[in-house]
């Protein structure tokens, strides 16, 4: 195996162990070097809750961040002494941004100003919700521009831009004869866009034109309050990729400055990140690179230490899916000669590579990892899925029943397993879910349900082309399609989840009896899932990929709560979890803002707490 090991450091003043804990944590300390409060008011002078507060020192690559309460007072765990630019935002506020040099106690407030025009300040789902869908062509309209236009990056970064007729119809035109990874291929041109181009090119100019716009505004989400006004998120940056062969070494927007809008994206290596059982934080890169096929970010000083691993043509080996088993062990897959898993032991960081032998699949696809209940890894592969035996060293494979269909293939995109040893992974293009039995060895499948109301809105003629239209990839999907990408399971339950993209909902699937019921997200028409996992409590966690949101649903009630993620247009592709006596963190890494997120909790009397150190 060829291993090589390097650190990319960053300047910043860290301190004890009792300041590594509380900003770990986001508990209060009682000894810190800097103490950051203060109070956010509107232009009419009375205070604002719920409002969006960083701080970042000079130097560093770590970004805390809180939120007001309903007095408008916000209260930063503590904080190493330092130069900090300390931002505040709100939805359709402008941005107000400060340098302050904390030593000791230190109040700043903001008082914030309306934005004019505050579209390109938006989260995805919010301009998606604001386009005009009241008519049925409009109707028709919304749900191809969520399905087709969204399918790889968020609503945000194409709508944040006006251009007219004309120049929708330019980009459309791209669009339908580009894969996933936007380079021209040779084959049909994609029918749903085909098929509506014109119709959809004047909707998208009536209301992201220059002209005078059809969105309304008048639905917008409401700010954090409750618990999740009082979550600390960390967000870590990370280095941009230097094979983008971008001109400048950090990103000039990163989605910080919700003004500036959803970034480009170029340059990322971000892909999935879990915290280790020490709490170091650990991410994988699917893009080319020489650098790092996995590395490890210390979540105290922000420090990177990335890990190389030999793959095609002297890059990195690059690797996509990641999960860590009960004993703190990470699994991802990895793609050296052929597509494999491999194995690293985050103490020793020891990395040991398994290859499928000669005949069987190769990991492969939108790949995702998980552990059964009977000590077994799952991984995806481009027909079906692979279980890897840790004792055994052995691959067994599991072959999709239904893969070839002449509308496209089902490529595999997520894959879960369940507590009784068996696997599940998503077909997304033909909305299927297989199922392997870890027992027996037998496949079988599921069906998701179509959205009828999508059916019943194709004409006999345009479904007459749809019949021999072939999908060209899984993210081009047919108006009516569930689209289930990532999923999770219950390992406390027999309980499947799979985030429906297309669908707005998480499909229950009880992994007993296969029965499959939906739950609908808030908002279905504007929020994706992209992926699932399950708390010791049985709630379900999904990453709302375009919403810049992580949301928490309560099994026993059906209820969710919306966790607002600090940068825009972050592109979470996935969502972990590490559930100690501490608490709970939530980890989120940023595919298109190149960061990772990790949020900690605070109670109530946590913030009671905070505010009496403050004052």
């Amino acid at each position: 195996m060829n291993s090589i090991s390097h650190v990319r450091k960053f300047s910043t003043a860290a301190s004890a162990l009792a300041l590594a804990a509380a900003l770990a944590w986001g508990a209060p300390a009682i000894a810190a070097d800097a103490i950051l409060s203060g109070q956010v008011k509107g232009p009419d002078g009375k205070p604002m809750g719920g409002v969006t507060v960083s701080a970042k020192a000079d130097g560093s690559n770590i970004t805390t961040t809180v939120f007001t309460d309903e007095n408008g007072e916000y209260y930063l765990p503590p904080l190493p002494a330092g130069n900090y630019r300390v931002r505040a935002q709100a939805l359709t506020f402008d941005t107000a941004t400060t340098t302050v040099a904390a030593d000791g106690k230190k109040k700043q407030d903001f008082a914030l100003a309306p934005l004019k025009d505050f579209a390109r300040q938006l989260p995805g789902n919010e301009l998606l919700a604001a386009m005009p869908q009241d008519t049925p062509e409009d109707a028709a309209m919304h749900r191809i521009l969520r399905s087709q236009c969204t399918s790889c990056h968020s609503a945000s970064y194409v709508l944040q831009h006006k251009f007219d007729e004309e120049g929708w119809n330019k980009i459309l035109n791209l669009m339908k004869n580009v894969n996933v990874y936007g380079m021209k291929v040779d084959r049909p041109a994609q029918a749903v866009i085909d098929v509506n181009q014109k119709q959809l090119a004047a909707y998208l100019a009536r209301a992201r034109g220059p002209g005078e716009t059809s969105m309304r505004f008048d639905h917008m989400r409401p700010w954090p309050s409750g618990e999740a006004a009082r979550v600390v998120f960390r967000e870590y940056d990370v280095p941009i990729n230097p094979e983008a062969g971008l001109p400048e070494r950090t990103a000039t927007n990163d989605g910080s400055d919700w003004k500036l809008g959803t970034p480009s994206g170029l340059g990322s290596v971000v892909h999935d990140a879990w915290l280790d059982l020490d709490g170091n934080i650990w991410h994988t890169s699917n893009v080319p690179n020489h650098v790092a096929s996995v590395a490890k970010i210390n979540p105290v000083t922000g420090e990177i230490h990335n890990i190389k691993i030999g793959g095609p043509g002297g890059f990195a080996a690059p690797t996509h899916g990641m999960t860590r088993d009960p004993n703190g062990i990470l699994w991802f897959n990895i793609t050296t000669q052929k597509g494999g898993l491999a194995r690293l032991d985050p103490r020793t960081e020891k990395v040991d590579v398994f290859l499928p032998p000669e005949g069987m699949m190769p990991t492969g696809g939108a790949v995702t990892v998980d552990y059964d209940g009977k000590g077994m890894i799952w991984v995806s592969a481009p027909e079906g899925a692979l279980r890897f035996d840790p004792k055994t060293e052995k691959f067994t494979e599991y072959k999709s029943k239904t893969f070839k269909t002449p509308n496209g293939n089902g490529v595999t995109y997520g894959t879960a397993s369940d507590r009784d040893g068996n696997g599940w992974w998503a077909e997304m293009a033909l909305d299927i879910i297989g199922k392997g039995d870890g027992a027996t060895g037998a496949v079988s499948e599921l069906k998701l349900t179509p959205i009828k109301e999508e059916l019943d809105r194709v004409s006999p003629a345009t479904m007459a082309i749809y019949d021999k239209a072939v999908a060209p990839d899984f993210n081009s999907p047919f108006p009516w399609q569930q689209g289930p990408r990532r999923m999770g399971t219950d390992k406390n339950a027999d309980v499947l989840w799979v985030g429906n993209s297309w669908g707005g909902n998480l499909a229950k699937i009880n992994t007993k009896t296969n029965d499959i019921t939906y739950v609908p997200l808030p908002f279905p028409k504007a929020t994706l899932p992209y992926h699932v996992a399950v708390d010791g409590k049985h709630n379900a966690w999904t990453n709302l990929w375009m919403t810049d949101q992580v949301a928490r649903l309560d099994p026993a009630t059906n209820a969710w709560t919306l966790f607002d993620l600090p940068t825009r247009g972050g592109e979470v592709r996935y969502v972990s979890l590490l559930e100690t006596a501490k608490g709970m963190q939530v980890t989120l890494p940023y595919f298109r803002a190149n960061k990772v997120a990790v949020m900690s909790f605070r109670a109530a009397e946590d913030l009671t707490a905070a505010k009496a150190a403050a004052n």
